[in-house]
């Protein structure tokens, strides 16, 4: 009986962790190169649990058929692109990642061109930092008159550069490529924050992106299909009612058991 509660009760678990995931990824439907994520799960039904001792794999006995989160992955696919007609926005076709630097000084990742300019004339990416160039900070000045081109060369009105955007891609030197989902117990090359942020684990491997295209005036969309979101949210609310129903039922059962075993006697 308790392997059943135990394995209702990682089912509850797992389809909360889950529905917690496609929140997030519904909430950002609207933030211009979000990257979606999907929870990665191990079945252990009716599987051996090994113990590895002195380099020798032991059997320690039969595991309950129990469903578990084994990781979050990123989905790292590209996806279509929406013109905007703002000077300021920029989106990346290709491997890489804008750089943006924080009041703090930290440095930030993103494929959020959604950018803007401050009152010093510094582009920036609004509430994150300002976006780095191969010099640092790209400064613009307080207009609108600029142009990018596809290599991400920024030049001003009169046709002189002014700095040349700071693309890099952590991932050129991974199976993934900046493209695929990162497996599950593998080293990410990056660790994601709120708002499609993310930071590089090793600063070294932070290297310029190659083949990667800037287009001006355009955003790239969240790569998630809201429809199939809200069918993966239902999915997951029904299996969460269903292990929910499971554990009360298993519980009423203990409940039952224990109450006629006492009337014994």
């Amino acid at each position: 009986m308790l392997e059943g509660f135990y394995t209702a009760a990682s089912g509850v678990l797992m389809q909360e962790r889950t529905l917690n995931v496609l929140a997030n990824n519904m909430a950002n439907i609207r933030t211009p190169g979000f990257r979606s994520e999907r929870v990665i799960s191990n079945t252990f039904d009716q599987t051996l649990l090994i113990c590895r001792e002195n380099g020798q794999d032991r059997l320690i006995g039969k595991g309950s058929p129990v469903r578990l989160v084994s990781d979050v992955a990123t989905i790292y696919e590209e996806t279509s692109l929406e013109e905007t007609n703002r000077p300021f926005d920029m989106a990346l076709v290709g491997a890489g990642y804008f750089n943006i630097q924080a009041s703090d000084g930290q440095t930030y990742l993103t494929r959020n061109g959604n950018f803007d300019v401050d009152e010093e004339g510094f582009l920036v990416l609004r509430g994150m930092g300002r976006v780095l160039g191969e010099e640092g900070p790209i400064e613009i000045g307080l207009s609108d008159r600029f142009t990018v081109d596809d290599d991400g060369t920024v030049k001003a009105a009169d046709g002189t550069t002014i700095d040349k955007l700071l693309i890099t891609d952590p991932m050129s030197g991974t199976n993934d490529a900046g493209a695929a989902t990162t497996a599950a117990g593998t080293a990410a090359p990056m660790t994601k924050y709120a708002n499609g942020l993310y930071t590089v684990t090793d600063p070294e491997a932070n290297l310029p992106a190659e083949g990667v295209r800037v287009y001006q005036k355009q955003l790239e969309r969240a790569n998630l299909d809201l429809n199939r979101e809200y069918t993966l949210v239902m999915e997951a609310q029904r299996t969460f009612q269903s292990c929910a129903n499971a554990l009360r039922t298993i519980d009423e059962i203990n409940a039952k058991s224990a109450a006629q075993i006492a009337s014994i006697g």
